[in-house]
């Protein structure tokens, strides 16, 4: 490798995009290093069932991508990304056939809640018409706000559990819309603040909806990279980093990794207390998934389903937390809650003319090694009678298949460890910046800093603005909302 660089970044998932962009607009010369040949992390596409069946390997659906202060400052759509939305953002069927729904309109949906639609109303049209500055409050680190009074008010209703936030309403459709939102959490839904992941998706979906990359998730990374290119940065592929000793001579290594990664290529060089905190870092829930080749598309009962990019499965609210419950304490529930996405209802490019393409997880114990693939089905089925018939062909990954894939999902955790209200700010571990390390110049720049999961890039950008003022003495190009 060469040795002329000022900053290293090992690592292309989405927030080692944003690092690598980041440090490479300020001026410097940066090199990324990718262990796999192909780039992107949790960004990949791929034919993983029949022939012409394109697959998201890890992440599908992207809000997060759109909304995002640092995305939104760079010219992906110059390198062909273009971003599709469905009318639907999420469906969430129940089993008398009928569904509620997400849609752009926040009246819209509340309105199809009955007698609880003045109630989503007034929890969500206050925040909705601060938005635009809540999210970057939202997807920043521990920070004094800029918009104090404005996030106070997201605050009040955010910290709640979801199965008390869900007080709000008295049927179970608007019940049943929140706890799969919050359910993307990926924790029992009686955790503290678990109400803040319910409310930043249906914020969201009423602001620009969830969208979905046309021809892929693959395609976010590919302008990303290409961006990178463009200002001049270099790749390697292929390159799995193992050891510091292996980077060339930088003022600023950046890792886009997870804390049992940090300890096996950097342990030795760390801290005591710095590596006793990291060994303490929890990882949560896994997930098993499976993709579907399919002859039609899925016959739901429920007609939003169909005009929905995203479906969420698993009935009530009750029936929603009595399962995280059970998977939090290592159990297996008979009806687990399933999201599931579907593509080629609106990308054409997915599937072969006239077919169609699904995708679905469910959470499981981390590190599970059962197979839940006909409990999966067996939720699809039930709110799609015949879906099973309409199965071509079928590819699945467990938690230890996905970690193989991506070594930063341990046992499964696609979040990048527990986000949880202990590590929710606090990721890795309790310092004045989560993003630098015990070690003078290496930063972790992952989704186990904050903001935590998700396509936005943000923990990437914080790394690297830390980076560039501790070891450059320089500012970062301001976010969207800062122009």
């Amino acid at each position: 490798m060469d040795s002329t660089y000022d900053a290293v970044v090992v690592g292309s998932g989405p927030n080692g995009l944003a690092a690598a962009i980041t440090l490479q607009q300020a001026g410097l010369a940066v090199l990324l290093l990718e262990g796999k040949n192909e780039l992107g992390g949790g960004l990949r596409t791929a034919e993983l069932t029949l022939p012409g069946f394109r697959h998201d390997i890890c992440s599908a659906i992207h809000p997060l991508a759109v909304a995002s202060p640092f995305f939104r400052t760079l010219p992906l759509a110059q390198y062909g990304l273009n971003f599709i939305t469905p009318l639907v953002a999420a469906a969430h069927p129940f089993d008398d056939g009928t569904a509620a729904a997400a849609l752009s309109s926040l009246a819209a949906t509340a309105q199809a809640l009955g007698s609880d639609a003045a109630a989503y109303q007034k929890l969500l049209t206050p925040l909705l018409a601060h938005w635009p500055r809540l999210v970057s409050e939202v997807l920043a680190p521990l920070h004094w706000p800029k918009h104090p009074v404005e996030l106070a008010r997201f605050g009040l209703s955010a910290l709640l559990p979801a199965t008390v936030l869900a007080r709000r309403f008295q049927g179970d459709k608007a019940q049943g819309l929140l706890a799969g939102m919050a359910a993307h959490a990926i924790q029992p839904l009686s955790n503290v603040a678990t109400g803040a992941f319910g409310l930043v998706l249906l914020l969201t979906a009423h602001s620009q909806g969830w969208p979905l990359a046309q021809g892929g998730s693959q395609a976010i990374a590919d302008a990303l990279v290409a961006h990178f290119r463009a200002l001049g940065g270099h790749v390697e592929t292929g390159t799995y980093v193992r050891s510091l000793a292996q980077l060339p001579p930088a003022r600023a290594v950046l890792l886009d990794v997870t804390p049992a990664q940090l300890l096996q290529l950097a342990g030795h060089r760390l801290s005591g207390i710095y590596q006793w905190q990291l060994r303490r870092y929890r990882y949560g829930m896994g997930v098993f998934k499976v993709d579907w080749a399919l002859a039609e598309p899925i016959p739901w009962t429920a007609a939003e389903c169909a005009q929905a990019g995203t479906v969420h499965l698993g009935g009530t609210l009750a029936e929603i937390a009595a399962g995280e419950q059970a998977t939090a304490r290592g159990q297996l529930p008979a009806r687990p809650f399933v999201l599931l996405a579907q593509q080629s209802q609106f990308d054409p490019s997915r599937a072969p003319a006239g077919r169609h393409t699904a995708w679905a997880y469910c959470h499981v114990p981390n590190g599970s090694r059962h197979d839940l693939t006909a409990a999966i089905e067996a939720q699809v089925e039930r709110f799609a009678p015949g879906f099973r018939e309409r199965i071509l062909g079928r590819h699945t990954f467990s938690p230890a298949q996905l970690e193989e894939h991506n070594p930063n999902y341990v046992g499964g955790d696609i979040n990048g460890g527990l986000l949880d209200i202990r590590q929710l700010f606090t990721r890795p571990v309790l310092r004045a910046s989560p993003y630098r390390t015990s070690l003078r110049g290496l930063y972790l720049c992952s989704s186990a800093t904050p903001p935590g999961g998700g396509v936005h890039g943000m923990g990437g950008y914080w790394a690297a603005r830390r980076a560039l003022r501790d070891r450059f003495g320089l500012a970062a190009a301001p976010l969207y909302h800062e122009n």
